[in-house]
């Protein structure tokens, strides 16, 4: 409920921490998981103190606890792990400090760990976080690569020594961070983002060593999984050995076994690169040697063509052919007007045989009608009627007599 209060009467310290106090009061008993970071037992001393530590996020309360509490899992629990612990809230007006009151502490297993771990695969799956689709290709030959790894760690070594045998011009963008314990989500999350943000970075490795199931629980945290899958630059992820499967190697762009294989994936050999770099020049060579050879055997073999060696022999056997078919044309064109004026005289001479003009000339005559019409019967002309006589040479005059 509010509290009234102004400039002019403001509440006192003492009054805010013991009005804090009983709102605090009215909180019941809760079940609280985290991981233990500090834990102090004081020889003597009947209480126990702790400090619980969320892994994902950078928040941390004190719990206090009877010390016949916590020697009921003394032998279990240390600091680094995950309890789940049944606590009231209390409030210490002096300081003005939050604490809990511990009345059980159970220790979390490994069994219940990897059930919760493969609800959260699940769950992320669900949102599609693991699909083949989302996987980004490794540039060939990066020029910087970002690593996240433990500080002067086996992995750190080995991805360095690998990748720089291989490629000795490779550079790296190292973040040491903490990669076990209460601080290591936050670390790693951060020193990917930076890295991501980097415009100089091509790939990210994020590399550790072997070790239990505890100690690679980081890995798997929500926080990290969601944080790789919003980077924009290929991640792989080099968790432990071949059998560890934490849920990054999931969401990253690809998964190496060891970080030694993590090298071997980010950079090319020099050696096979240089290798193989001969290989295509002998191929490329011989590709060429193979080409230009065939081009000379059919140049050859063009070359060794008649119309190429003797290029005028066909104009030649052609005009050898035109003259020959031109006389043939012209000798069947002389034999055709040949047989025409042949035809014509003939036909002339026959016309000219039984033209009526012939017989004339042989001293007949043609008698004609004033009309024009040609007298062919006595009884076509009557007495006195005037006629023309039509001879070879012309014509005359003639009456009819009788």
């Amino acid at each position: 409920m509010a509290v009234n209060s102004t400039p002019e009467s403001p509440l006192p310290v003492g009054e805010v921490s013991r009005l804090i106090g009983g709102w605090i009061d009215r909180l019941g008993s809760v079940w609280v998981e985290g991981q233990i970071t500090q834990l102090s037992r004081r020889p003597g001393a009947g209480v126990v103190f702790l400090t619980l530590r969320d892994p994902s996020h950078d928040i941390s309360v004190g719990v206090t606890c009877f010390r016949q509490v916590f020697d009921a899992v003394a032998d279990v629990v240390g600091e680094g792990a995950r309890v789940v612990v049944q606590a009231k809230p209390e409030w210490y007006a002096p300081r003005g400090q939050l604490s809990l009151r511990a009345s059980a502490i159970k220790p979390v297993g490994v069994g219940e760990l990897l059930a919760r771990l493969e609800q959260l695969k699940k769950s992320l799956a669900r949102e599609g976080l693991f699909a083949p689709e989302r996987k980004r290709s490794l540039p060939f030959l990066p020029q910087l690569i970002g690593l996240v790894c433990g500080r002067a760690s086996a992995a750190e070594r080995d991805v360095l020594e690998n990748a720089r045998h291989r490629w000795p011009a490779v550079r790296f963008e190292v973040r040491n961070v903490p990669v076990q314990g209460v601080h290591a989500v936050p670390q790693v999350v951060r020193a990917v983002e930076e890295l991501d943000a980097h415009e100089g970075v091509d790939v990210i490795v994020v590399a550790r060593g072997g070790g239990s199931v505890e100690d690679l629980l980081p890995f798997s945290d929500e926080q990290l999984v969601r944080a790789v899958a919003r980077c924009r630059t290929p991640v792989v992820s080099a968790i432990g050995h071949e059998p560890d499967s934490p849920l990054l190697d999931l969401v990253a762009d690809l998964r190496a076994s060891t970080p030694t294989d993590a090298a071997k994936k980010v950079v090319p050999d020099v050696g096979e690169e240089a290798e193989r770099v001969r290989q295509l020049r002998d191929r490329a060579r011989r590709c060429v040697a193979a080409f230009v050879d065939r081009e000379e055997r059919g140049l050859a073999h063009a070359l060794a063509r008649p119309s190429i060696q003797d290029p005028h022999r066909m104009l030649d056997e052609r005009a050898d052919q035109v003259a020959a078919l031109l006389d043939r044309a012209r000798r069947c064109l002389g034999h055709g007007l040949d047989r025409a004026d042949s035809e014509l005289t003939h036909t002339h001479a026959r016309v000219v045989a039984l033209s009526p003009a012939a017989t004339l000339k042989r001293g007949y005559a043609v008698l004609q009608r004033a009309d024009g019409h040609a007298v062919r019967d006595p009884g076509e002309v009557t007495p006195g009627e005037e006629l023309r006589a039509r001879v070879a040479e012309g014509d005359f005059s003639v009456r009819v007599d009788t």
